[in-house]
């Protein structure tokens, strides 16, 4: 495999280098790409700015195999790179030396190194557009404008705070939460305060926090309540919400592809296909179901965060306990 200095994606992205690039990051595994793919390609497809894109991965194995994935799509001139956990030590140790918490969050689950990672790549205050790669881009659009503070998030009812020992854990250290939080697109600048970063991490349960990827979500919900911002318009910005009804149908034998058609398709910027949704894109694809055909590139309303109080939380997590022991969750679990 050819090192950074020789990869030939360097040479591929020439034509775009005087051309200011959108800072776009996104951890990736190999064997996300069944569905990853339809987010990269819909991205080099549909964004009408220029974006250098940088791949977050596990191993060096995991670095060669993405980068062979890439090379073969039509990035269309946008910048791409992959890194792997090992290709950022010696920042991390720079970055991070008095930041004894972060270093051991950066090392649980991959997920969470969405936080850590891109401060790793990026000089400071750079843009920080933060994506997962189960998202789709079904229009011709532009990424909103990344504020100079604050923190811009998806917004999606109710929320993905989860596990409730740790969302518990910051209610009795009195952190505060951003409410309806999604975490599919993020903006962010490289200007965290590491200090309360740390500490945060360190007050949430530090090196014992379970490692769950839904982990990344409070520490995002806690940023939001410290540095301010707000969701993006979730006109354009949709993340899919397996409502009751949807459950129902599913149950009755309706097919993703179905389901998905009820989406409107030619007014959004992003789809973020949370959960089984995102196995449904491949044939919703196939059926031009996902290309909306519009071009979106005025910017979105940003909706102001709303705090999680304590009393909401008790009441959802009794409200999920009863229909728990009602059986809705057996009877309606993803298949």
């Amino acid at each position: 495999m050819p090192s950074k200095e020789t990869r030939p994606i360097r040479k591929l992205s020439r034509d775009r280098c005087l051309t200011p690039s959108r800072h776009l990051y996104m951890v990736l595994s190999p064997r996300s790409l069944v569905y990853a793919r339809h987010a990269l390609e819909s991205l080099f497809r549909n964004s009408s700015e220029s974006v250098h894109l940088r791949l977050i991965t596990d191993s060096v194995r995991d670095e060669e195999e993405l980068s062979m994935a890439i090379a073969s799509l039509n990035t269309n001139g946008h910048r791409w790179e992959v890194y792997s956990e090992q290709d950022l030590t010696d920042r991390e140790a720079e970055l991070f030396t008095r930041h004894e918490n972060l270093r051991t969050f950066r090392h649980g689950h991959p997920c969470w190194r969405k936080i850590t990672d891109p401060l790793l790549l990026s000089e400071p205050d750079a843009e920080l557009i933060l994506l997962d790669p189960d998202l789709y881009f079904p229009n011709r659009f532009q990424f909103e404008q990344t504020p100079d503070s604050g923190l811009l998030l998806m917004w999606q009812r109710p929320n993905c705070l989860f596990p409730p020992s740790v969302v518990r854990t910051a209610i009795a250290g009195q952190i505060r939460l951003a409410h309806h939080v999604d975490i599919g697109v993020a903006h962010w600048r490289a200007s965290a305060d590491l200090d309360w970063l740390d500490w945060l991490v360190g007050r949430l349960g530090g090196a014992a926090l379970p490692r769950m990827m839904h982990v990344e979500a409070i520490v995002w919900a806690a940023l939001a309540m410290r540095v301010g911002g707000g969701h993006l318009d979730p006109a354009y910005w949709k993340c899919w919400r397996r409502l009751p009804s949807r459950r129902v149908l599913t149950k009755l034998g309706w097919s993703g592809l179905r389901i998905l058609r009820s989406e409107p398709w030619s007014s959004l910027k992003c789809f973020h296909a949370g959960g089984e949704a995102k196995w449904w894109l491949d044939a919703a694809r196939q059926e031009g179901l996902l290309e909306g055909g519009a071009e979106l590139r005025s910017p979105g309303c940003i909706v102001p965060y709303v705090e999680l109080r304590p009393e909401e939380f008790v009441r959802e997590r009794a409200f999920k306990q009863v229909l728990k022991v009602m059986g809705y969750y057996q009877i309606f679990r993803s298949t």
